[in-house]
């Protein structure tokens, strides 16, 4: 394999650390923003959980996000994973948690403009559609999860030492249930643009199992977002934490695993499989936002509490989420034409 191929996956690379850097906060953002579990133990526990879905579970979402359109040169997967890195790195650096969902299902749209392709328009709806479900689902799991807690620990009369010891092992166990759920349902972000185009080969892990060619690359995807977790997600979950509703590690608590099980419902394939095989509707495998899923868990709560919530912030946030596809799009259909007509680049077939 020459250096052709790394130098093409460096943008999706970049994107992978940009998503590390911005949804850890949804992951942890509530533990570290109340002071319940330490910042560095958060970003371990994320990484190799994140690594974990990825590996194991990444594939359903991702065959959804090739639908939308299959990006098939590494010319074209590079520039629409690049557009959406730039496009979620300026949004971190405004301390904004927005969607990786977003920037990469607006740079796939850019990119489907600029090659004639036809966006798949139901696919489309069916993710524009968790945009709007995903944030109210959150919020209704997260009131609904937090009644149940309120009432387990006022049957069970659980001393307030107790009671705090058992709330910062929920918070590690919810983190790394969130973590395993971001890895298998946001690595379709990170590296869905170049299955289609990656000349990588399976891999056999010692005699123990195979890894297949997509899974390899879910794999270097995974140890991007890591990267991203250790070296700057700490200013946004501190915004996550508390920036938006002042959050007791009971609520925290509620938020992130409310958010896991929202990321969880739209990657999980056994899932599917099960609700289908009983007759049951079932969720779309589809990348969704973890940013939107953890806000709508923090805001349901605080809305139940009666807290003060910060509106300011939440327009703040609501913007980025419009423009965040719009600019993602944009930058790769620009981008895309100076690749091919500048550098004689082949950027789609």
């Amino acid at each position: 394999m020459d250096l052709t191929f790394w130098f093409y996956l460096s943008s999706g690379l970049f994107l992978g650390w940009s998503l590390g850097a911005s949804d850890a906060a949804n992951i942890f953002g509530t533990a570290v923003g109340t002071k319940m579990v330490k910042f560095r133990t958060a970003a371990v526990i994320s990484s190799v959980f994140i690594i974990i879905g990825a590996v194991y579970a990444g594939s359903g979402a991702s065959q959804t996000l090739g639908t939308l359109g299959s990006v098939n040169t590494l010319a074209g997967a590079f520039m629409a994973a690049l557009a959406a890195a730039l496009t979620i790195y300026w949004t971190v650096k405004l301390s904004l948690p927005v969607s990786t969902s977003q920037a990469i299902v607006g740079a796939i749209i850019g990119w489907n403009l600029f090659a004639g392709k036809p966006t798949d328009v139901t696919v489309l709806s069916k993710i524009v559609g968790t945009w709007v479900f995903c944030p109210i689902l959150a919020g209704i799991i997260a009131v609904l999860l937090y009644f149940l807690i309120r009432l387990i620990i006022r049957r069970c009369r659980i001393t307030l030492i107790r009671q705090d010891c058992y709330t910062r092992i929920g918070l590690i166990l919810a983190g790394a249930f969130g973590a395993y759920a971001l890895g298998a349902n946001n690595i379709a972000n990170v590296m869905g643009v170049f299955v289609a185009s990656s000349p990588l080969q399976a891999a056999t892990v010692g005699s123990l199992f195979t890894l297949s060619p997509a899974q390899v690359l879910f794999f270097i995807g995974g140890i991007a977002i890591s990267v991203g977790v250790f070296t700057y997600s700490r200013g946004l979950m501190t915004t996550v934490g508390n920036g938006i509703v002042r959050m007791s590690p009971l609520m925290a608590w509620v938020a992130v695993v409310s958010q896991a099980l929202v990321l969880y419902l739209f990657a999980s394939q056994n899932l599917q499989h099960f609700l289908i095989s009983h007759n049951l509707p079932s969720f779309p495998l589809v990348p969704v936002s973890s940013s939107q899923a953890i806000i709508g868990a923090v805001m349901g709560i605080g809305i139940l509490k009666g807290s003060s919530i910060n509106w300011n912030l939440i327009g703040r946030i609501a913007v980025g989420w419009i423009l965040t596809p719009i600019a993602a799009a944009l930058l790769c259909y620009i981008s895309l034409f100076f690749l091919q007509n500048v550098f004689n680049l082949e950027v789609c077939r």
